[in-house]
């Protein structure tokens, strides 16, 4: 029997017939998703028009339903800051459709067709994850420039190196902002990672099983910027909490390197090392001590570093279940958006350090020390042919007994990434590399998102 416009209720959840569910239950099982749902709206929209195209191509829209569709959410994403998800929608899926089915009837209640809201979140998640992984390594790309300017500044100047954090030997403040460039760079390698992983195309999976429609997978997948099909259905829905998981590990470790920067400014800027100063505008006073300025900044950045631990611990926990979709997924949304604020701004704010730290030089150099230089003794006796092992012990009694070195000189080592080398022309190219890389892929993938709101894809053929 056909269904008329009248069948089709905009105030019914996706997944309701009839009854009610109990109020507490129903705040109960909707939890914080409408509010993290407006997040994921545009790619909600995306992929709804990704679906219409293939719903069109096996002949269940016509072209005008199509063309409605496209210009319906077109109008949506232009007001899209007005949109909200309200508790009773449960989700942005439930309230995009209702939205599409208010405008134009039984057009809009045709969408959902061959769809579930299972493969939906995960089209909308990973379009999440790709945009946002792609903003962090730009933002990568930002922290690297901003420690290699501050780093070719005071390539000159000497400071003590430690092991221990005991002094060891002499390296340079630009070798050690360089250390911290490198590790921006680093970062990029497991965010591509992560992104790679991100990049297959779920959309025609439903619930785990097909969609029992001969949707052109392939296709719509290329419509939405994927790279290929996540090819077996049932494991889409088991790989969801294993791609979050690897994300977040990204992100730890991106953390984790943040935080040795954020430690050591921290700590050379104390009175008792005195290497480095933050500009007041970045300290915070004491309530009690008129003289105390703290590194609040730094010790916030080391302190969101310690969190990313723990989201990425809840993730691996929810994902611990038999094969097939789970409720539980949906409470993995708030550590994975969590983490990735938390990383932005701890990456803005790793640019703005740069800027705000200043070198005392003197102080710097006055603590290069003498008995820092004994490997540089050693060595000096390794190079008139005495054994090195005889060298090292004839420097350490020396040493013990009280004995000057000599009027020894720092001569840093100058081969590439050494204290009087960070080899600034290879970071900088290795840089511009990955910026190129990151601006193609996101023009490619946002180029592919423009053009499913304009309507300018190739028409698909029906394909299993």
């Amino acid at each position: 029997m056909k269904n008329s416009c009248a069948d089709i209720s905009p105030r019914l959840k996706l997944w309701q017939t009839t009854a009610d569910l109990d109020s507490a239950v129903e705040a109960y099982t909707v939890g914080d998703d409408p509010r993290r749902d407006a997040e994921l709206l545009e790619f909600e929209v995306y992929g709804s028009l990704a679906h219409a195209e293939g719903l069109k191509s096996i002949g269940l829209l016509s072209d005008r339903e199509l063309a409605d569709v496209r210009d319906t959410l077109s109008d949506l994403m232009a007001q899209r800051q007005y949109f909200t998800v309200t508790a009773a929608q449960e989700d942005v899926h439930t309230a995009v459709e209702q939205f599409l089915t208010t405008a134009l009837g039984e057009t809009g209640a045709k969408i959902h067709a061959g769809r579930s809201r299972n493969d939906q979140v995960q089209v909308d998640l990973r379009l999440w994850l790709k945009d946002r992984l792609l903003e962090l390594q730009e933002l990568c790309c930002q922290a690297c420039q901003a420690w290699e300017s501050f780093g070719r500044h005071h390539d000159q100047d000497l400071m003590p190196g430690y092991t221990h954090l005991q002094r060891a030997m002499p390296t340079t403040v630009g070798h050690w902002a360089a250390s911290h460039a490198e590790a921006f760079l680093e970062n990029l390698s497991s965010l591509r990672s992560a992104f790679d992983q991100a990049d297959s195309c779920p959309l025609g999976s439903a619930a785990g099983f097909g969609s029992g429609l001969a949707l052109p997978r392939p296709a719509v997948a290329r419509l939405l910027g994927f790279s290929r099909v996540q090819r077996n259905t049932l494991r889409v829905q088991s790989s969801r909490p294993r791609l979050e998981a690897a994300a977040l590990s990204a992100l730890a470790l991106l953390a984790r390197d943040i935080a040795t920067l954020a430690w050591d400014i921290s700590l050379f800027s104390t009175t008792e090392f005195g290497f480095m100063r933050l500009g007041e505008d970045f300290t915070t006073g004491s309530s009690i001590m008129p003289h105390k300025r703290n590194p609040d900044v730094a010790e916030l950045t080391r302190g969101r570093a310690a969190l990313f631990s723990g989201w990425l611990a809840q993730v691996l926990a929810l994902g611990a279940l038999p094969s097939g979709y789970h409720r539980d997924y949906q409470l993995s949304k708030g550590p994975l958006m969590d983490a990735f604020a938390a990383a932005r701004a701890m990456l803005g704010m790793a640019c703005r350090l740069a800027k705000a730290l200043s070198v005392d030089r003197a102080r710097c150099g006055a603590v290069v020390t003498p008995d820092m230089l004994s490997t540089q003794a050693a060595l000096s006796l390794v190079r008139q042919g005495v054994p090195f092992r005889q060298a090292y012990r004839s420097v350490a009694q020396a040493a013990r007994a009280g004995q000057s070195l000599g009027p020894i000189k720092p001569e840093l080592p100058d081969s590439p990434g050494a204290p009087g080398n960070p080899d600034w022309p290879a970071i900088n190219r290795e840089r511009r590399q990955q910026v190129q890389r990151i601006r193609r892929e996101r023009e490619r993938l946002h180029s592919a998102w423009k053009s499913l709101l304009k309507g300018k894809v190739a028409l698909l053929r029906a394909k299993r």
